[in-house]
């Protein structure tokens, strides 16, 4: 190499490394925490040395009983134990997952409800703001009832950006602040998942397989492994609550402004295909989690005596759309218009036949039809082959105009556009979603998959979420499915 080559070679990587220096490792500090509710701080009270003395949100002194220190858990870079001046540690009471567990002090012990996730909160005029997150509840420290009064007890409640839940750490030193991190899978049982990024927070919902519909909420990524599956609604229609599987949720126009529509699979039995049929339930406000009421038994309006799953939404050109899939002697997607987000306003038309090769293994299926659009341009991404083989994959559908329920609109990609990869140790991904960054500037799929080719279609395929990105032409790249365990960037904005 000639010395005019060294020369550049350096200089472009002095440029790297000053334009994108790695992000500093966690540090222990020492802080006071300043409540940005009432301007009281995190205190213990009278410098118990009390095992289950409860923290409360105090006026400010120099006093030690406010000064905690934070200790980086191992192999994080946002996560600490919170010791007290007696040396014990800041923990949930009895490792609770309820609002209202007292914040307590308790000989350390490194249980999750001894660790507490630093999540950056920006506030005006301020700096080194966080929700202090409980990595076992996802729950936030907080004056009960949100109280700014001085002398009020702490306990956890859902986490949220105001009501005394942000605190100021003013001796925060480095640690945390470069992007975060996670690693899959999201869910240990999380087949069929919807994940939906909205008003800074993830949630995710998965097959249950049973009677009940349940919902897991964080405000990172990461948070979502941790996070506890809630019930947020009990199946009990007869034609309807012996499963609930291939759940999602949407925001749409509905009589009474926008409200989020859950639609999900459910029949009488677990086994009992013939009767599993599309439902959907109507929240009463704007929170993903509800409550919910029922809605409807979305049939077809001329043939409704045979089955239908994998329920997806389609919007284009003004036009709602129901996508899901049936039987026929093959499993082809379906495509049907919709006057409103519960009523069908026509009956079906095939969209999709499974044709090709890599569509029929195990059994010729095309099902979890899931709409993608950027840029004027509309794909629908779907699964394909059985569920029960290594070989279930994702093929993908291109939007030509015309009418949206012709099967002649859409153009059918010939190969596969997300598949097994048995280096990395991913077999049978598929029943994708997609969900944007918190900034909103990050494509990203959720899916599930199996950890070895034996595995099949039960609640033993786990939720994993990757970044993707788009080609020259406007059409995505999915790219390879990355094994568990591996260390991925979080999503933009968290």
């Amino acid at each position: 190499m000639t010395r005019s080559r060294i020369l550049l070679a350096l200089l472009v990587l002095a440029t790297a490394l000053l334009v994108a220096p790695p992000a500093s490792a966690a540090v222990t500090f020492t802080s006071t925490a300043v409540n940005q509710s009432g301007g009281n701080c995190l205190d213990l009270p009278g410098g118990s040395t009390t095992a289950g003395a409860q923290l409360r949100a105090f006026t400010c002194s120099s006093g030690a009983d406010q000064n905690v220190v934070y200790t980086p858990v191992s192999g994080t870079s946002d996560t600490y134990t919170i010791t007290t001046r007696s040396g014990q540690c800041v923990d949930v009471n009895g490792a609770s997952t309820a609002d209202n567990a007292a914040i307590i002090q308790w000989p350390c012990h490194g249980g999750t409800n001894q660790q507490w996730r630093l999540v950056p909160v920006t506030v005006a005029g301020t700096d080194k703001t966080f929700n202090l997150v409980s990595v076992g509840s996802n729950k936030c420290v907080a004056p009960s009832g949100g109280s700014s009064a001085s002398n009020t007890n702490l306990v956890q409640l859902p986490c949220a950006t105001s009501g005394g839940r942000v605190w100021r750490l003013p001796a925060f030193t480095g640690g945390g602040t470069g992007p975060g991190t996670f690693t899959n899978p999201l869910s240990q049982h999380g087949p069929d998942p919807w994940l939906t990024y909205h008003d800074g927070y993830y949630y995710l919902a998965t097959t249950t397989w049973n009677s009940t519909v349940t919902m897991r909420k964080a405000s990172t990524l990461a948070g979502l492994a941790t996070a506890s599956d809630q019930v947020i609604f009990n199946l009990t229609r007869p034609n309807g609550a012996g499963t609930m599987w291939a759940p999602e949720f949407h925001l749409l126009d509905g009589p009474n402004g926008k409200r989020w529509y859950f639609y999900y699979t459910a029949g009488r039995e677990p086994y009992d295909l013939g009767t599993q049929r599309i439902h959907v339930l109507e929240s009463a406000g704007l929170d993903p989690m509800g409550p919910y009421s029922f809605k409807a038994d979305l049939l077809d309006p001329t043939q409704d005596n045979t089955w239908e799953l994998d329920p997806g939404i389609l919007q284009l050109n003004g036009q709602l759309y129901l996508l899901g899939t049936f039987y026929n002697g093959s499993q082809p997607m379906f495509i049907r218009p919709l006057s409103n987000p519960w009523t069908a306003s026509g009956t079906r038309r095939v969209l999709s036949t499974p044709t090709y090769s890599w569509e029929t293994v195990g059994g010729a299926v095309n099902e979890g039809a899931e709409v993608l659009q950027r840029g004027g341009r509309t794909f629908i991404v779907y699964s394909a082959s059985h569920c029960s083989t290594p070989d279930y994959k994702l093929g993908m559908l291109t939007y030509n105009g015309g009418d949206p329920l012709s099967s002649s609109s859409w153009v059918k990609s010939p190969n596969p556009v997300f598949q097994r990869s048995n280096a990395n140790g991913v077999y049978g991904p598929g029943h994708n979603g997609f969900f944007k960054s918190p900034d909103g500037t990050e494509d990203w799929i959720v899916y599930h998959a199996n950890n070895s080719a034996s595995g099949g279609c039960d609640m033993n395929r786990t939720t994993r979420a990757q970044k993707f990105t788009w080609n020259a032409d406007g059409t995505p790249n999915f790219g390879t499915p990355v094994a568990l365990g591996v260390t991925l960037t979080a999503p933009s904005g968290e």
